[in-house]
C-alpha cells in the first residue's frame, strides 16, 4: 500500500479524526506495516502491549479465551486496536488473530509520543477522544445493574 493510501485510510480511523496531515503523514510512514495472512496471530494475550495496531484492510478476529470458540469482536479497517497501549505500558488482553488476508500499521509508542510532541493540534484532539471514550466507558458502568443497589 503506498504511503498516500495509508495516510488517507487513518484519516478514516475515528481515533485519528482531527489530526494534522503531518502528523498522519509521519505515522504513515514511520509505523511498522505488517501484511497478514487468514489465520496469523497478531499478538496473544497476556504479551506486553508496545503501541497499537491500525487495520488498513481486511479484518482481525479478537478472543479473550484461550480456546478455538468463536471471536468477542470483529474489526476491520478503520479500526485501531490497543488504543491504551499508545500512551502507557500494558498487556494485551485479548487474541488477535487474521480472518482474511489483512494489512496493518503497528504504531509504536515511542512514534505516538513523537507525533503528540511534534504536532500539538493532533495532540488536543487525541486527548478529547480519550476523555469523550472515557466519559462513555463510565456512563455504561453507572448504567451497569451490578452496580445499582
Amino acid at each position: 500500500m503506498a504511503l498516500d493510501d495509508d495516510v488517507f485510510h487513518l484519516t478514516r480511523n475515528a481515533a485519528f479524526l482531527g489530526f494534522e496531515p503531518e502528523a498522519l503523514r509521519l505515522i504513515a510512514f514511520s509505523a511498522e506495516k505488517r501484511i497478514l495472512r487468514a489465520g496469523d496471530v497478531l499478538f496473544r494475550r497476556g504479551e506486553p502491549a508496545d503501541g497499537g495496531i491500525a487495520v488498513m484492510s481486511g479484518s482481525i478476529a479478537l478472543t479473550a479465551k484461550d480456546d478455538a470458540s468463536a471471536a468477542d469482536r470483529i474489526v476491520g479497517p478503520q479500526s485501531l486496536v490497543g488504543e491504551l497501549a499508545l500512551i502507557t505500558e500494558t498487556q494485551h488482553a485479548v487474541t488477535a488473530i487474521a480472518r482474511e488476508p489483512s494489512s496493518v500499521l503497528k504504531i509504536s509508542r515511542m512514534l505516538f509520543r513523537r507525533v503528540l510532541q511534534e504536532f500539538p493540534i493532533s495532540a488536543e484532539k487525541m486527548r478529547e477522544t480519550l476523555e469523550k471514550n472515557l466519559q462513555n466507558f463510565v456512563g455504561t458502568l453507572m448504567r451497569s445493574p451490578h452496580l445499582q443497589g
